[in-house]
């Protein structure tokens, strides 16, 4: 996934500082919506996710500082090794989305006035 949004990112900046008149913005827009759309899913699963996970390490955190049970140990760290990668992913799935809402400003720009937050 991270690959597909960084490459799609850039195809999306390198059209945008294109001066070519040929191309048809209001066919780009559509599909930049819809890759807004299938990025924006893809955020809300991984936020509900990595809450979950979040949710399941407090609870093993706590339940260790209450009942001091050596087993839980394995399974708070089991959890902080995947609450990581979660952070990460969700970091950069949160990040690329707010630069294609960038991204659709400027698209929209390129065929008539629009609100722009330069």
């Amino acid at each position: 996934m991270k690959k597909r949004i960084l490459s799609y990112l850039d195809y999306i900046d390198k059209l945008l500082e294109e001066d070519s008149s040929d191309i048809d913005w209001d066919r780009e827009v559509k599909k930049h919506l819809d890759q807004i759309a299938f990025f924006s899913h893809e955020r809300l699963v991984h936020l509900i996710v990595f809450c979950l996970v979040a949710v399941c390490t407090v609870m093993c955190i706590l339940t260790f500082v209450i009942k001091s049970e050596i087993m839980i140990l394995p399974l708070i760290i089991l959890l902080f090794v995947l609450l990581v990668p979660y952070c990460m992913h969700y970091y950069l799935l949160e990040n690329s989305v707010q630069k294609m809402y960038e991204q659709y400003d400027k698209m929209i720009g390129k065929t008539e006035k629009y609100y722009t937050n330069e």
